[in-house]
């Protein structure tokens, strides 16, 4: 009796229950499909290959001006090792060379001593030194 009662009901829902059919509006900033399309974005390798290795942190100063003079002295001296300023809140840090042994920075650094001082070896990711062809 249960079973029957049962099954009349549910045939008495589904004849009377209809599916229901309408329009949905998605109202959003149009910025959401702009931000989506940056995530989802493939993201190349950078550019320029990375080892690890040692540049000498020659000197730093919250002052850019006196960083670039420092900067420009190293170069007409060295012109063809590379030079980075970097900051690190609140200083400006000018960092030189990409060698890929201790010896090589140490070098560098003997040299550089009566003019810079307090300068000391950094063991950091470095470019790939470059080789020129003179």
């Amino acid at each position: 009796m249960k079973f029957f009662l049962v099954l009349i009901t549910v045939c008495f829902a589904s004849v009377f229950s209809q599916a229901q059919t309408g329009n949905v509006e998605i109202i959003k900033d149009t910025r959401i499909d702009a931000l989506v399309k940056k995530q989802g974005m493939i993201v190349p390798p950078a550019t320029a290959p990375q080892i690890t290795g040692y540049r000498v942190q020659l000197f730093f100063d919250s002052d850019r001006k006196l960083v670039d003079e420092a900067r420009s002295k190293f170069i007409t001296a060295y012109p063809k090792i590379d030079s980075y300023v970097v900051f690190i809140a609140p200083n400006y840090i000018l960092k030189v060379g990409d060698f890929r042994t201790e010896l090589e920075a140490e070098r560098i650094k003997d040299n550089l001593f009566k003019d810079f001082p307090t300068s000391f070896i950094v063991k950091e990711l470095i470019n790939l030194p470059r080789i020129d062809q003179d």
